[in-house]
Formats: C-alpha cells, structure tokens, sequence
C-alpha cells in the first residue's frame, strides 16, 4: 500500500488527545485499526503509533452529530460510535465505554468549543476537556484560518459532478482512489477524482507489474475551455468524457473505467420481533396491486326504439258477421240502429258427430226424423252447431278472395 506524504507529528497542531479506533466508512468494506491523534480541529489518522507520517486526517468543521452504536461487537468489551459529518457517516470503534465517551467529548468540545453536558465522565476528566476548548479557541486565534474545503458539488465551476461527470468520478482523495482501485481490481483500473486544488480534477489508474503500480494524471483547466491532461506533451480534451476516452482509446483498451453499481433491495422489509418469545423475523409487507386503468368506451347515442306492432285476431265469424252485414245492407233500404251485441268467442273446430245404427233408433227419432228436411238431416250437427254446408261456403269464399288479392 503507498504511503501518504504528509506533516510529521511535530509539525501539527496540539495534540489533545490520542489513541487507538477501529475507522470504517461507507466506501469501506473492512474496518481498519488505525492510530488516531485529535490535533486541533482535525483527526489524523496513521498506520501505527511509532509512524510519523499520517495516511488520513478528517476535518471536523463539518461535523453534525456523534452518536452511540448499540450493536454488539465481536469484542464485547469495544463500543462504537457514529460520527457523522455533512458528506458522509463513519463508524468508530473504541477500546472500551469510557475511552468512547473521552472521544465523543473530545470530539464535541473541539468541534462545537463548548463541552457538552451530557457525556458520563469524572470531575477531573470535564476538566480536561474545558481546558482543550481553551486551547482551542487560543490557537483559533493565533493561527490563519484555512478556506473551508469546497463541497463536491462545488469543485467545479464549469462541471457539476452530479449529472454531467463520467461514471468512473468517485469523489476519494488520492490515497482512497489507490485503495478503491485495488479492491475492485476486477471491475477496472481507471477513476476520475477531484484534484487536490479545489477546482481540478486528476485520473488515478493501477496495473500489475511484480505487484500493484499505481499512476495519476493531472487534469488542468484551460482558460479558453475544457481541460488539459498535464504530461511532457500536454493533451486537450474538451470534456472529461473526451479525456477518459482518450486515455482508453490510447492505451488499446487496456484501461477500463471503474464503474461501480451499488445494489439496492428490490423490496421493502423490516426486522420485527415476536412480543411472547422475543424471536426476531425479517417481514415484508404485502403490496398492493396496481389500480385498474379505467377502459374508456365511446358514448353511443341510443337508437331509437321501433313502433310496437300491433296483432289484430281474426275469427271466422268476423268474416261471416261482415259478409252477412253486406248483404243485408243491400236488402234492407235504411240501415237500422247498432245493438249491443254479445262478446265473440272463436269458433272451435267441428267435431264429427257419432253415428247411430238404425237399430238403436227410438221410435220418437224416428217419428221427428220424418217430418224434418232429410236435406237438413244430413248436414245437420247433432249437437246444434253451425251446419257443414255453410262452413265449405266459407271456405270457398276465403280461398277466392286470397286468388284475387294474389
């Protein structure tokens, strides 16, 4: 792993208080046991307690609270603690619960130059604390205000990370670029990252050769527009998309961008625990199904409904009744006053009458059988219906009208 260069112990700030934590990060996988030394305002990080010179340093001017961790560590006597700054959350872990609240307070009173009333710690070790929040504010005073360091948003007066940069830009410093590039080795070897003035940016690579050989190249702005990759003989590019496929395309692909995708859960889910035993479960809450999109259906105007038909019934002494009517209209001069007349009723079919044998006949039969037309006898109904004779009438008359109306 390179080593940073950076101020030796005697060139920083007072140190107020000094120690051994295990850093972790977001970008961190692993966390890693550094010694660390509150000097100032400023942590500096180094690999070892007898090295002089630090790897990382974090500035706590953007600090925005400290927080206990209540997980559990494998080492049940460490307790950690939640640093969080305006760009990111670090975890800590310290030694033991009374070396976690001297940091917290230590951390609080140089950051906030006030110490906070709410840490579990002995009169002596407050005291130690307000006399740092004095030294502090003294050397605040002495010393030249450094400018803020910008925010990654703002590093870029003509480039907005965000949605303008490539996707290999990963917001790291230099050391963290070498360590974000030996991790993920096998996803690519090329990243874009800020400069180390605030409104540059430099390219960070790694290939192997009898081990890890890192490169960085400097990206500097040019006053007409767009950037210049700063070597022997300078390149201009006039994006840094130019710039990273230039770099690509020169070295016949054998640098690749390194583009990290971050996964995302796909649903959501809680951790909750059984009220009876205590046993805890990972739930996930039912979805509701999408709504149904309403199907549109044109609007019909609605026909017009058809005139009902009317059925008229038709007797056979309708037909009758009117022919009748007709001739007696002819044979009569005035026509005579309407009668209320009884209901129709329809005539049935004739039914055959049975015959009689001669022999059955009574004599009474017989005697009126005599005085009665023989004419009439035999077209008669026995059972005083409308004689057959008028009926075959009827119907020739009916099958003449339907020629003529044909």
């Amino acid at each position: 792993m390179a080593k940073r260069t950076g101020r030796l112990k005697n060139q920083l700030p007072t140190c107020y208080y000094e120690g051994y934590l295990e850093k972790r990060s977001f970008k961190d996988k692993t966390s890693r046991k550094l010694w660390t030394c509150l000097c100032g305002n400023t942590l500096f990080f180094f690999n070892d307690k007898r090295d002089s010179d630090y790897v990382e340093k974090m500035d706590l001017r953007g600090l925005i609270s400290i927080t206990d961790d209540s997980s559990q560590d494998r080492n049940l006597d460490a307790a950690r603690l939640n640093v969080q700054m305006k760009d990111e959350n670090i975890k800590f872990t310290a030694p033991n619960a009374e070396a976690r609240e001297l940091w917290k307070g230590y951390i609080n009173s140089v950051a906030k130059l006030s110490v906070p009333t709410s840490l579990n710690l002995l009169p002596g070790q407050i005291h130690m604390l307000k006399e740092a929040v004095e030294n502090e504010r003294e050397r605040q005073k002495s010393a030249p205000q450094p400018p803020p360091p910008p925010p990654a948003a703002s590093c870029s007066p003509y480039v907005t990370p965000q949605p303008d940069m490539p996707a290999c830009y990963h917001a790291v410093s230099r050391l963290e670029a070498e360590l974000l590039l030996d991790r993920e080795a096998k996803r690519g070897n090329l990243l874009l990252r800020p400069g180390s003035s605030g409104n540059s940016f430099a390219v960070s690579t790694r290939q192997d050769h009898d081990g890890p050989v890192f490169r960085h190249y400097r990206l500097t702005r040019n006053p007409e527009g767009g950037f210049i990759i700063d070597v022997d003989n300078p390149v201009h590019c006039d994006t840094l998309y130019e710039v990273i496929d230039y770099l690509v395309e020169k070295t016949d692909r054998v640098l690749i961008p390194l583009i990290i995708e971050e996964a995302y859960e796909k649903n959501i889910s809680f951790i909750q625990s059984d009220k009876e035993n205590g046993e805890q479960k990972v739930v996930v809450p039912p979805t509701l199904p999408p709504k149904p999109v309403a199907i549109k259906i044109p609007h019909r105007e609605p026909e017009p409904e058809p005139d009902p038909i009317i059925e008229e019934n038709i007797y056979l002494n309708d037909e009758f009744e009117e022919e009748k009517g007709e001739e007696e209209e002819d044979s009569s001069p005035a026509p005579l006053p309407p009668e209320n007349k009884p209901q129709k009723k329809p005539l049935m079919p004739p039914i055959a009458a049975p015959r009689r044998s001669l022999n059955a006949a009574t004599p009474s039969s017989t005697a009126s059988s005599t005085n009665t037309d023989p004419r009439m006898r035999s077209d008669t109904d026995p059972y005083k219906h409308m004689p057959l004779a008028t009926i075959s009438e009827l119907k020739l008359k009916f099958e003449q009208r339907a020629k003529t109306q044909q």
